[in-house]
């Protein structure tokens, strides 16, 4: 990338607290969508009475979530550079912005289709459900593996859509894939009776319709658009991007980790404790991609003030993402504490597990306060495309987790595992705040952003 001998001209008039909130609700309604799978597919169970139908499905759905969040780098990566080439004006490194996330993501899901049978018995092995629950597992797994290309190469799509601001396009994607799979939930476990089989047709079905609209929509974007195919295996930005997801594949491989622990301690505390864990997760995960919602307006203004090598922009992106996160995460405790025990019952019938669900809600409170920071800079790092310390926060992050779970949480039962995550979770926000200066001090002075090791 070329460095500008003179800092552009601040236009402070193009981003205003208004226009980051036009452009990131959108966004937020759109990232929604992701959690709202998972939280559809679990209170449909939750509601067939038995709570081994809930934990047979939270352990499928953690399967996928690992498996496609290990590779989320794809969709985060292409955002960011799709970002630096717009704000760059460069239409060629545009289009191979998307097109090499997007083979690479195909490849990945093929492969995982190969390896189904080592990576179900693997997770089986480490998250160690009852007999009951893994014999669902299995039924869900088997059917939703099949969608594991097309969920990878629409990450590219949603990514690249992002990047260039198309958010309107990247909701109604989103719309789509989400209203379809409430749609077929219903049909398939109430209408047809298929149970855990129809949950996962429902979801595998919906990932279908949403990636060919998706990929047909950017297919005729980018196909109008000037591109040399030689600079697709350009060394350079092979390298970068090869880094950059590098970081951000053991950024998720640490989440994930973790996500797996809590799943696997809450599952050796009992089928009930493991469906109550599972719906207030389900309501985090909800909080937390309200976050990346804001956090992507954040990246994509992150994205190009690195393009044009703005300063300034930078400066209002980090003050601007911040003050609004901070002003949800306020509302989202508010609106927690007052409908906490509604919202649990919107997921189960079972008494047993809303009054562990409810017992348990505490903790949520106090999540959106911990998460916010993290999530909005996780954002802007990644708008820049500078993730080592995103790597490196999450590293650290991790290991808290480990000694609060390891040390403490089998002293005070599963109010220790819930300590263990929001310390993580705050762990994160506090890690990736110290690494800001760096960052902004380094655009400011229109150089390279040093390396974070």
């Amino acid at each position: 990338m070329k460095v500008q001998a003179s800092p552009p001209t601040y236009d402070a008039s193009k981003y205003t607290h208004k226009t980051y909130l036009l452009l990131s609700l959108p966004l937020v309604l759109s990232a929604l969508s992701t959690p709202l799978l998972g939280a559809v597919d679990t209170a449909v169970v939750g509601h067939l009475g038995d709570p081994v139908y809930i934990g047979s499905v939270a352990v499928g759905s953690l399967i996928f979530n690992y498996l496609y969040w290990l590779l989320g780098f794809l969709r985060v990566s292409t955002s960011g550079f799709t970002a630096q080439a717009e704000g760059a004006g460069d239409a060629n490194e545009l289009v191979m912005a998307f097109y090499r996330p997007f083979f690479l993501g195909l490849g990945f899901g093929f492969a995982c289709i190969l390896l189904q049978s080592p990576i179900l018995q693997a997770a089986l092995a480490i998250v160690g459900p009852s007999h009951r629950v893994a014999a669902l597992v299995d039924q869900y797994y088997s059917i939703r593996i099949w969608g594991a290309p097309l969920a990878l190469a629409n990450y590219a799509v949603y990514g690249w859509l992002i990047g260039r601001s198309e958010v309107r396009m990247a909701l109604w994607l989103q719309l789509i894939l989400n209203g379809l799979n409430i749609i077929l939930n219903l049909l398939f476990v109430f209408g047809l009776g298929m149970k855990v089989q129809g949950v996962a047709w429902a979801t595998l079905t919906s990932e279908a319709v949403g990636f060919a609209a998706g990929a047909l929509f950017v297919c005729s974007k980018v196909n109008r658009m000037d591109k040399e195919w030689q600079t697709f295996f350009r060394a350079d930005s092979f390298v970068h991007m090869l880094k950059v997801n590098r970081d951000l594949f053991i950024r998720t491989f640490c989440l994930l980790a973790v996500m797996v622990l809590f799943t696997a301690a809450g599952a050796g505390r009992g089928d009930a404790i493991l469906a109550a864990n599972a719906i207030l997760m389900q309501i985090a995960l909800i909080v937390s991609y309200i976050f990346d919602g804001l956090a992507n307006a954040g990246s994509i203004w992150a994205g190009r003030a690195f393009g044009e090598k703005n300063g300034a922009l930078l400066q209002q992106t980090i003050k601007t993402g911040m003050f609004w996160s901070f002003v949800t995460a306020v509302l989202l405790t508010a609106g927690l504490s007052a409908f906490g025990r509604f919202i649990i019952s919107l997921f189960t019938a079972s008494q047993e597990v809303q009054a562990l669900a409810v017992q348990y809600s505490m903790w949520l409170l106090l999540f959106p306060l911990a998460v916010f920071g993290g999530l909005m800079l996780n954002g802007i790092f990644n708008g820049a495309t500078e993730t080592a310390p995103i790597r490196n926060s999450m590293i650290i992050s991790m290991a808290v987790f480990v000694v609060i779970l390891y040390c403490i949480g089998d002293r005070i039962g599963n109010h220790g595992l819930w300590l263990a995550y929001i310390a993580f979770s705050l762990t994160r926000s506090i890690m990736l705040w110290r690494y800001t200066s760096g960052l902004k001090g380094a655009l400011v002075d229109s150089c390279r952003l040093s390396r974070y090791s």
